[in-house]
């Protein structure tokens, strides 16, 4: 990309307003966003630098809007000598993610799930239709970055659950939920048919290593030797030989910089958030390391840690916790980060100082961390050498940091940036003390950036309690702080979660299509909201609706009476937590002319029992369902739908259990049962992300944009028309 063509454009402009008559000069104007360009957006769920710094894998999301797919494709920008450096795609099965230089820079491994005749034994071989021979199974894939096909190194029925190198770029560690054999399948089979055992079927992971040297000889005798016959395993990688096991699901896994131990992270087997004992942090001693050698625990609270990473003194292993205590019993807080010490278990924690909420972390050598840190409506990023030492603010622009990624040779960072109209794009900078000189080497989100962008601001208000409370306002494209317009309450899901200074252009965040079809678009960040303080986000408990409630429609007052909004054109929506406070407000208030809510619970008992995360909701409402009944009872909007006259629509995925679909169905019944307008939209095979077909997700918003203007008026501004 040529980080100029902007000035080139913008003096382009210039010219043709010093040649043309006035009456064209309408034709400079950016067209408006359309649903079409918003839908074809690009995200980014990788970056990582290679060792040396000159090149940066990066993983890319974008529909396919004819395979009714997210394609997941990997791109790889290098610098190129004396000139401008080259983005070129890397893969192109539309199934590969998490990507993972070699130590060396020779390889990058990730996972894909490629459709692949998978290692069978001739009997299992000739039982299956001849149609199931293919399967969608996650494995390990290697390409090199000098070009090549990328090609597997492990194969079975059971897929990789996570996989890390050796620190001499030799082996790859990876985890499996421990294969079965032959016998013990059809045993199985033979007692249990299609009957499922909930919980008692579950098994553990196996970690594994595995020679590359082998990958690759096995890759030069591809298709000349047979398959494997009975005698021979047909879910274990050949060569692969087993480290350790555990009880648990192995979800990450890090090799020491020394390449002397690996330390693992551990979930439950059912992938539900339950027990806090089956999310701990392990150690293993790689020399003399065999199945008699159990790992060691390093980690016991009740926290739920995640993103592992050895420091480069090889004795700590850092890690991020987003529920849960370290310190204590159960409490949720802001987003932080500690690490281990390997040997004693002592924990300790990082940037403990920062008032704000700690989303990521990246390691520098010999020079401790940087952090992404929540505060307000910006993420900007922060270094410290130690946890003791002082924490120091970056200078960089204002906005959204993510994705860190720093070369283990190289002062070089690597991040996603964003802001309010500057959409996601991936940026290098030489040092992470130069991010004002960061360049952008990619431009996929370009087209975002040619259309009219509404522009945004914070705003502040007092909650009925003299809480001061913030928000973010997104404004129709030319009418930034104008007052009178119609306005649409768009509240976040977590509830640990805030809106700032960042692009979103999804589902789920589809601010701007409303705010250029003439909303004045209010996101608010109700206590419960991360980047204000642990103070303001445990304020939520025991009031899981209620409290956030008071602050929203404080804020909605706020803008009434300062002429902002035009209070006959007030609009809710909310997914997700989001769409708990789009229920429950709609039974606090009938100023709200139209609701469109999804994934919401409208009770919390039953929402209890099918959640897949229940640490939090019980934490949330003082206890589990039999601990605080009246609590259970008086924060559910259930009990309240009497007072409901809103139109409401409603959105769910089939396959939802964070909140389950059930819920959905139990709105739509009250709606329907009290004469109420409202529609129920299920889309097939989604869980609680619509991540599985884009098309899902463009009808959820194009349907909710006709509710709004079918109830809430019609201000008449910009069609977003596809």
């Amino acid at each position: 990309m040529n980080v100029r063509s902007p000035k080139f454009r913008v003096r382009l402009v210039i010219v043709t307003f010093l040649i043309l008559p006035a009456a064209t000069l309408s034709f400079a104007q950016k067209p408006a966003l359309t649903l079409d360009t918003f839908f074809n957006s690009v995200s980014y769920d990788a970056v990582r630098l290679s060792p040396d710094g000159q090149s940066v894998v990066i993983g890319v999301e974008r529909a396919d809007w004819e395979q009714n797919i997210f394609r997941r494709d990997l791109y790889l920008y290098r610098d190129a000598a004396q000139r401008e450096g080259k983005l070129r795609q890397l893969t192109q099965s539309g199934r590969d993610g998490d990507p993972q230089w070699s130590p060396d820079g020779r390889w990058i491994a990730f996972l894909s799930e490629r459709k692949a005749s998978v290692g069978k034994s001739k009997s299992a071989r000739m039982d299956e239709d001849a149609d199931s021979k293919e399967k969608e199974i996650t494995q390990i894939y290697l390409i090199s970055p000098e070009g090549g096909e990328a090609f597997p190194v492990t194969l079975g029925e059971e897929e990789v659950h996570a996989f890390t190198w050796s620190a001499d770029s030799k082996s790859l560690y990876y985890t499996t939920r421990t294969p079965w054999t032959k016998a013990q399948k059809d045993a199985y089979k033979k007692d249990w048919k299609d009957v499922v055992q909930y919980r008692k079927a579950e098994r553990g992971d196996e970690i594994f290593e595995m020679g590359i040297a082998k990958a690759l000889a096995a890759r030069e005798t591809k298709g000349t030797q047979p398959p494997p016959e009975e005698n021979v395993d047909p879910d274990i990688t050949p060569g692969a030989r087993v480290l350790a096991r555990s009880d648990f699901r192995v979800a990450e896994i890090a090799a020491s910089p020394n390449g002397k131990r690996l330390a693992f992270l551990t979930t439950s087997v059912s992938e539900r958030e339950e027990i806090f004992a089956e999310f701990e942090i392990y150690g293993l001693e790689l020399e003399g390391a065999s199945l008699d050698r159990a790992p060691r625990r390093l980690t016991n609270n009740e926290a739920q840690e995640a993103r592992i990473g050895w420091s480069d003194d090889n004795r700590h292993i850092f890690f991020h916790v987003g529920l849960g205590s370290v310190e204590g019993k159960y409490k949720d807080s802001q987003e932080r980060i500690y690490w281990v010490d390997a040997d004693s278990g002592q924990t300790a924690r990082w940037a403990a100082e920062f008032d704000g909420s700690v989303a990521g972390y990246a390691t520098q050598s010999a020079k401790g961390a940087l952090f992404p840190g929540v505060l307000g409506t910006q993420v900007e990023l922060y270094s410290q050498a130690g946890p003791d030492a002082k924490l120091e603010k970056l200078s960089g622009w204002a906005g959204t940091y993510g994705h860190l990624s720093i070369g283990t040779r190289s002062s070089r960072v690597a991040f996603v940036y964003s802001s309010l109209q500057r959409p996601d794009e991936v940026y290098l900078a030489d040092s992470p003390e130069l991010l004002q000189n960061a360049r952008p080497i990619t431009a996929f989100n370009t087209p975002l950036t040619e259309r009219d962008l509404p522009r945004g601001k914070p705003y502040r208000w007092k909650s009925s309690d003299g809480t001061p409370v913030e928000g973010m306002l997104i404004y129709p494209p030319g009418k930034f702080e104008a007052k009178g317009l119609p306005l649409l309450l768009l509240i976040h899901g977590g509830p640990a979660d805030a809106d700032g200074d960042h692009f979103e252009a999804d589902w789920y965040q589809w601010s701007d299509l409303a705010a250029t079809n003439g909303w004045l678009v209010f996101q608010p960040n109700y206590r419960g909201s991360v980047g204000y303080g642990d103070k303001f986000l445990s304020q939520i408990v025991p009031e899981i609706v209620s409290r956030p409630g008071k602050d929203i429609l404080a804020g909605v007052d706020s803008l009434v009476s300062d002429g902002s909004a035009d209070p006959e054109h007030l609009a809710i929506a909310g997914y997700s937590y989001g769409g708990y406070m789009t229920n429950w407000l709609i039974t606090q208030t009938t100023r709200f002319k139209a609701a469109m809510t999804g994934a919401g619970a409208v009770e919390h008992a039953a929402n209890w029992g099918n959640d897949d995360m229940t640490f939090d909701d019980a934490y949330f409402l003082g206890g589990r369902p039999w601990e605080a009944k009246q609590r259970y009872h008086d924060e559910a909007a259930l009990f309240q739908m009497d007072k409901v006259k809103t139109p409401t629509h409603m959105v769910g995925g089939s396959d939802d259990i964070r909140v389950a679909v059930l819920e959905d169905y139990l709105l739509d019944h009250a709606l329907h049962a009290l004469g109420i307008p409202s529609t129920l939209l299920i889309f097939p095979g989604e869980g609680h992300s619509l991540t599985k077909n884009p098309w899902h997700g463009k009808i959820k918003v194009r349907e909710e944009l006709k509710w709004l203007e079918k109830y809430a008026g019609k201000p008449g501004v910009t069609s977003v028309g596809e």
